[in-house]
């Protein structure tokens, strides 16, 4: 089964807030895009606390684009979120983070960067719930898939035939296909399904490939 999954690269928890009312109806995830500005060019919204806030039915996952994610891991715990993921690149303490975020009895899963090597995941998989797989550089959304990643997310799957792979930047209507054909479970869109004329339609569609 395919998971379409809305991602926000919120300026604020407003905008937080009115882009889940958009897709709320017709998915059970929403991811939020963090950014310190640091580990990525970009900054964005950054505030755990923020989200005890918010009602909705959906289930929450932040992905952390931050340098050092220890050092805030405890705020995002206790923010109500259900999935939480971090940088392989970002931190030297992934077995800790890791330890604590199923201590917690929430999802944690561990991206990598596109010149990443898929072999830097052997010592977590058994750790984790999901291996998310970056086709852009991350920092901005709209950009163009890039296609090398097609081979890495097939590489993945061959290598662990049951693990949770998402795939995240320049996920569309054009690339879904050539995505879910090498393996991957979990579609991250964000500029394909925000920017669309009709909402609905385009998670329909997605779903469908």
């Amino acid at each position: 089964m395919i998971e379409i999954i809305p991602a926000i690269i919120p300026k604020n928890l407003q905008e937080i807030e009115e882009k889940i009312k958009l897709v709320e109806p017709y998915v059970n995830w929403v991811q939020l895009d963090v950014m310190d500005g640091e580990f990525v060019d970009n900054k964005t919204w950054n505030n755990p606390n923020d989200l005890k806030k918010i009602k909705t039915s959906l289930k929450l996952e932040a992905h952390l684009m931050i340098n050092n994610p220890e050092e805030m891991i405890d705020d995002w715990i206790n923010s109500g979120l259900k999935r939480i993921i971090i940088h392989y690149e970002a931190t030297n303490k992934h077995k800790e983070i890791i330890e604590k975020v199923k201590e917690a009895r929430l999802e944690i899963g561990l991206a990598i960067n596109p010149e990443t090597s898929i072999e830097v995941i052997d010592e977590f998989i058994k750790d984790i719930n999901l291996v998310l797989i970056m086709s852009v550089h991350p920092g901005f959304g709209g950009q163009d898939f890039l296609n090398e990643s097609v081979d890495k997310i097939r590489q993945l799957r061959e290598r662990y035939k049951n693990v949770n792979i998402e795939v995240d930047g320049g996920v569309n209507l054009e690339t879904a296909s050539n995505i879910i054909q090498a393996g991957a479970n979990i579609l991250i869109s964000g500029s394909a399904i925000f920017k669309s004329n009709n909402i609905e339609q385009t998670i329909k569609q997605l779903r469908k490939i």
